[in-house]
């Protein structure tokens, strides 16, 4: 079973509906009790980082989410989901991500059109079984304002570039996160979903 977490943000719908199409077993859930017993946790996203912290504390769900993924949890982050493990983002001064990777979510600057949205192409930096069947070079669709800027070696999956070159998904573990949408990537992003939904039977 694979776990999508409704904390009132991100395409729930959507994300559902791809999982669903690709014949996963997925349940959307705020209780704790069946995040634990999931094969994988999904947390997608859209909107703001400071709304998303708020959202999961008030559920009582920031903390325990970080620590079934410390200790092990197959995880998925989409967009906002990739953000929040991170420590900060200038998009809300002085409210503290989950900090499972370091580095910090910077915003787009210079001259470029934020948000950067539409369709732009990754470059693989890390093999990985989530990319089985993705091309160097694959597109998927990005709607954001903010960028993970990861202080890690090694934990970058993917990069895109948009003015700068950023980690546009990061792969440590357990963990694989992306800024760009599987569920909006047509038949790319299906089979990104297809190999998590791999990963996640063992």
């Amino acid at each position: 079973m694979i776990a999508i977490i409704d904390y009132g943000m991100g395409n729930l719908k959507s994300v559902t509906n791809a999982f669903k199409r690709l014949g996963a077993d997925v349940v959307i859930t705020q209780e704790r009790e069946v995040l634990s017993a999931s094969n994988a946790i999904v947390l997608p996203g859209v909107g703001a980082f400071g709304k998303c912290v708020e959202n999961l504390k008030r559920l009582q769900l920031f903390d325990f989410i970080k620590e079934i993924i410390i200790q092990g949890k197959l995880y998925l982050g989409i967009c906002l989901g990739m953000q929040i493990l991170f420590e900060e983002s200038e998009e809300a001064p002085g409210i503290k991500g989950m900090g499972v990777v370091k580095g910090k979510v910077p915003r787009f600057t210079g001259d470029v059109k934020v948000p950067h949205m539409g369709w732009n192409s990754i470059e693989v930096i890390k093999t990985h079984p989530i990319f089985e069947g993705i091309d160097e070079g694959s597109h998927f669709y990005f709607v954001h304002s903010f960028f993970c800027k990861p202080e890690e070696e090694g934990v970058t999956a993917t990069t895109t570039t948009y003015g700068v070159v950023f980690a546009s998904s990061v792969q440590r573990g357990n963990v694989f996160a992306c800024q760009f949408h599987p569920e909006k990537s047509q038949r790319i992003g299906l089979q990104l979903l297809r190999n998590f939904i791999q990963l996640s039977k063992g």
